[in-house]
């Protein structure tokens, strides 16, 4: 695991100062303390900063072919690089290293751009080409690994893992896109391609952008793979269980391949708990497994994490976090580079950072929510879908509108019985519905909040745009799959991956996600529905294929998540941090929100007449983001 960066001039052959280049470099320094490489010459500079998982001899990057024609810079890992040597030497190509990254330089020399199709794994690496003069970008499949690029004002490229190395150019130009804060306030998150500043993009995934000297100006990315959701496969639901179980065992068995001390985070879900008791079943050494557990039961999952980790002698390490340890935020604000409000970000970097005190690989139960059904929203989406489908939508918009408008709200109440989120859902199409139960924010909320001028800037534009984009191209109108997608292409690679990259390299730290292996991720898109949610229950496949490995309470006890009681914070030590940042002048300054509607959600928080901790905690980050814009400027 690494980080990557690097600057190319398109139309010529300018050079690029060697200083710069490692000041840019080092700015991602903690994604690869092992080791650091660059190379340069006329038109190019590459960057690398090494975490040593693989090789760790000869594994040093930039990496060449034998005539130095062609070089790559590679963040990731590619699981199947042992399988590709084989067929790689049948065609002539020498190994002078043991490493994944080697395979992809040859990669690229026999088979070109489709060399990606070949790839199983998480990456996203640059090769340059001298021969052809093109410099050649790509991300995995499912955006497990990051690619951040933009156009500087003389023309020239840069790219790298994280934004601040396109941020530390003294070229680039800070100038935060209105369409991003209105996606950020929406979904909690700036959804790809876009960054907050304008003229910096993230390369979406399972995409490519070839970049060729004298070629387009401003090539578009394209994009390689999809998943398609057939929902067709006539399997049984035994037979599913046994394929499923062998399945992850070969994906487990991939992300175990390691020079290094390996182990897995056990949370005491059902995903991780799945992963920990596969990879038991491939090792002869007892597993290492870390979870953190918080002093609040309401938060804690720790008993849970314990059951399986005795059923299973692991090494199992127990670390127990205040629900006061909120002092990361300005930490966090540095490591995400754009306001980003999951605050489970907070408790995700305190297991990283305890997992990195033993291990330098860990393997993680991520994915399993989206590939599996288990979002409870899943549930809620298909129940509020089975009422849509039988009253069309001219009847259901002003009917259910109104009602959703006269309703009180009651974000206190379970989401079941939260009729007037369920009255304006019924009132919307699929994709809206979705999108408004994933917003953070609904469109009236964001509306109140912005100033007319801000609101001018976004010209009509809304983060429901986003969604109705992906579901275009989904190729499906089931309801499960629709939002399965959606999320794959949104809440998966803008959130979860997100969260988990930036968490886990802040501690140099390598994770691995079993569940988003790309081949598993396809075959569950063939099979019907009633594997995936049955009777009401999620994950259904999943938990009855390990109901032989894990016991019933992990498997079928109600879903707890890695949260943290913001409310209570906001209300107490968080409050006078919160009331700055909806007060102050470095928030007020951006002209984006009103004042006296900042105010209000403060004043009825502390009062405890309405919970605003959702929006409160966003400004704060909002906040947080702004002031560690000002130091890095």
């Amino acid at each position: 695991m690494c980080g990557i960066a690097g600057l190319f001039d398109p139309q010529g052959l300018r050079p690029f100062d060697p200083a710069l280049m490692r000041r840019i470099n080092d700015v991602q320094s903690h994604r690869g303390p092992d080791s650091d490489g660059l190379h340069l010459e006329p038109g190019l500079a590459l960057g690398h900063r090494r975490l040593s998982v693989i090789d760790l001899s000869t594994g040093d990057q930039p990496q060449f072919n034998d005539d130095g024609s062609v070089a790559i810079v590679f963040n990731g890992e590619i699981y199947n690089y042992r399988q590709l040597m084989p067929e790689l030497q049948s065609l002539g190509y020498r190994f002078r290293t043991r490493s994944d990254t080697e395979v992809i330089v040859r990669a690229w020399e026999a088979w070109g751009p489709a060399c990606v199709q070949r790839l199983r794994g998480m990456f996203a690496f640059a090769i340059w080409d001298r021969r052809q003069q093109t410099l050649f970008l790509a991300r995995d499949r499912l955006g497990v690994k990051p690619m951040h690029y933009a156009w500087l004002p003389d023309g020239s490229f840069v790219f790298g893992s994280e934004l601040k190395v396109i941020t530390a150019h003294p070229a680039f130009e800070r100038r935060i896109d209105p369409l991003a804060v209105e996606d950020y306030f929406s979904l909690g998150y700036v959804a790809d391609p876009r960054c907050i500043y304008q003229n910096a993009h993230k390369l979406p995934s399972a995409h490519t952008l070839t970049l060729r000297r004298g070629g387009p100006a401003r090539p578009e990315p394209v994009p390689y793979w999809d998943v398609r959701f057939t929902n067709d496969n006539p399997i049984s639901a035994a037979d599913a269980q046994a394929e499923l179980r062998e399945r992850l065992r070969e994906s487990v068995e991939l992300r175990m391949i390691a020079d290094v001390p390996l182990g897995a985070f056990l949370s005491g879900g059902v995903d991780s708990s799945a992963v920990v008791a596969t990879m038991a079943g491939l090792s002869p050494q007892p597993v290492h497994t870390c979870a953190i557990g918080f002093d609040d039961p309401k938060f804690n999952e720790s008993d849970f994490a314990k059951q399986v980790a005795e059923r299973y002698r692991t090494d199992h390490r127990l670390e127990i976090v205040g629900t006061d340890d909120f002092g990361l935020i300005d930490r966090l604000a540095w490591l995400y580079d754009e306001p980003f409000a999951d605050s489970s970000a907070l408790p995700t970097y305190r297991v990283c950072e305890m997992a990195r005190k033993h291990v330098t690989v860990a393997l993680s139960g991520d994915g399993g929510d989206e590939s599996f059904g288990g979002y409870r929203r899943y549930r809620m989406h298909l129940g509020e879908e089975a009422l849509r489908s039988r009253l069309p939508l001219g009847v259901r918009r002003p009917v259910f509108g109104a009602l959703g408008s006269i309703y009180p709200k009651a974000d206190w109440a379970p989401r079941p019985l939260r009729a007037k989120t369920t009255f304006q859902a019924l009132a919307m199409d699929s994709v809206q519905a979705y999108h408004h139960s994933m917003s953070h924010l609904r469109a009236e909320q964001r509306a109140a909040l912005y100033t007319p001028a801000f609101q001018q800037q976004l010209g009509g534009y809304s983060s429901l745009d986003v969604f109705a984009q992906h579901a275009e191209a989904a190729g499906t109108d089931d309801p499960l799959a629709l939002i399965q997608y959606i999320d794959y292409k949104t809440w998966l690679v803008g959130d979860i991956n997100t969260k988990v990259d930036r968490a886990s390299m802040a501690h140099s730290l390598e994770v691995r996600e079993p569940l988003l292996d790309h081949e598993l991720i396809e075959w569950l898109a063939t099979l019907p529905n009633r594997h995936k949610i049955d009777g009401g229950e999620g994950k259904a496949l999943l938990k009855r294929a390990m109901e032989p490995m894990l016991p019933h309470d992990v498997l079928y006890r109600p879903k707890m998540g890695f949260s943290v009681p913001l409310a209570s914070w906001l209300r107490g030590p968080l409050a006078e941090r919160a009331r700055e940042a909806v007060t102050g002048d470095r928030l007020l300054g951006t002209g984006l929100f009103q004042p006296e509607r900042l105010r209000k959600l403060y004043d009825q928080h502390q009062a405890g007449t309405s919970d605003h901790a959702t929006p409160l905690w966003m400004f704060v980050m909002f906040e947080a983001f702004l002031r560690q814009a000002e130091v890095a400027a």
